[in-house]
């Protein structure tokens, strides 16, 4: 429920590109609230968001891209069973 859908209709008509609404709304819920924080206090959370504003992007998009990258790092943690280390990507 974190991947953006296009809504088109043909060639010609287009509308904006929202939220899928699939999967669990309070687990939604929850990473939206965890990516808003992350975007303070998660460098690399905070970097993708501030790339994506740069590069035009809505900030509603750019807090989905934070959302999916929150379930990335969290799903790397479990599967590995280490501790968060922010500089990990650097170091490896």
């Amino acid at each position: 429920g974190v991947v953006p859908v296009e809504k088109t209709s043909g060639s010609s008509v287009r509308g904006r590109a929202r939220m899928s609404k699939t999967g669990p709304a309070d687990v939604r819920a929850k990473l939206y609230m965890a990516a808003i924080v992350a975007i303070r206090w998660n460098a690399p959370a905070k970097a993708l968001y501030q790339r994506l504003i740069a590069k035009g992007k809505a900030s509603k998009a750019a807090l989905g891209a934070v959302m999916r990258k929150l379930v990335h790092q969290c799903f790397g943690v479990l599967k590995t069973r280490m501790k968060w280390d922010e500089n990990y990507a650097a170091t490896a």
